[in-house]
This record gives structure tokens, sequence and C-alpha cells, in this order.
């Protein structure tokens, strides 16, 4: 089900794998070609330490905001295919927060809070994320995160040392 006008969501974008920038710029341009998508704004890239899992290569990790037309679960599903084109397994070989290739997030997609198998509306942990917030409060600072405030607000509460703009 389609939602009856285009609305706005929010992506996390990321990677440690192989030509990392190449393939976020590839993954972006890929988003823009979704049906009824397009993408509106576009953070800088970070170079951020690992999270979670801290004996990895570090990451590089960006969000962009689009317009769409697809409804929240058809826009992960296509997400998802687009990980997959560029390598992305998600399997346990990996393990949670571990190395990859390229990882997109819905982060938030317009003011829905949703539950579904598989998808979280806003993102369960985005409030917790500073590799995520400070690219999103770059674009975004502003906007409210249902449940949690504004990006702004969200950014200040977390330890962002370690993230640094990629020229």
């Amino acid at each position: 089900m389609n939602p009856a006008a285009p609305v706005p969501a929010w992506i996390a974008i990321g990677g440690n794998q192989g030509e990392v920038r190449a393939t976020l710029e590839a993954a972006i341009e890929a988003v823009d070609a979704l049906p009824g998508t397009r993408v509106l704004q576009r953070s800088t890239l970070y170079r951020t330490p690992a999270w979670g899992r801290t004996d990895q290569p570090d990451f590089i990790n960006g969000v962009i905001a689009v317009e769409t037309g697809l409804a929240a679960p058809d826009l992960l599903g296509n997400l998802l295919g687009i990980e997959r084109r560029f390598g992305r397994l998600r399997d346990e070989d990996a393990g949670r927060w571990g190395p990859r290739t390229l990882d997109l997030d819905l982060l938030l997609y317009d003011d829905q809070v949703l539950e579904l198998p598989g998808l979280s509306l806003p993102h369960p942990r985005l409030h917790e994320r500073a590799f995520v917030l400070v690219p999103l409060a770059e674009i975004s600072p502003g906007l409210v995160v249902p449940g949690r405030g504004r990006v702004d607000g969200l950014l200040a509460k977390v330890d962002a040392s370690g993230i640094e703009a990629i020229p």
C-alpha cells in the first residue's frame, strides 16, 4: 500500500569494507532511482570509530533525506535489495555490528511510529548513535524524532568524539 502523497524519510548510509566512498555514492544514486523516490539532501560523509565491535576498521557514515511514494515496508525492502547488490550479506558471519560493505538503515519515515516484523520506526537506536545523529543534525537539526525529541537535542546527549568530517 502506497501513501497518497510522497512523504519525507531519512536513511543512514555507511560501510567499512572495500571502496566505501564509491559504494556510498553509488548507493545514493540507487536510492534516488527507486520508484517514486528522490534524494532531497545528503550530509557530509564522516569517518567514525567502529561501534559495538571495535576490532574492525573505522566506518564512513552519512545520512540522506528522501521524498518517497513507497510505503515504509516497501522502501525498507528496496534498501535491503540495494545492500545485497553491493555485496552486503545480513547473516551471522559478520555478526551484529560487524564489518560491512554497505549499511542502509531506514531511520525515520515521515512522523510515523511503526512496529512491524523487521521494521521499527523510528529506528530504535537512532537516539543513541552519534554516528547517525551527527550527519542527521547537519541536514535536519530541528527534525523531531517521535517519542525522543529534536535531533539537535539528542545529539547534545551523546559522545560524538572521534567523528570527523571527510573532505
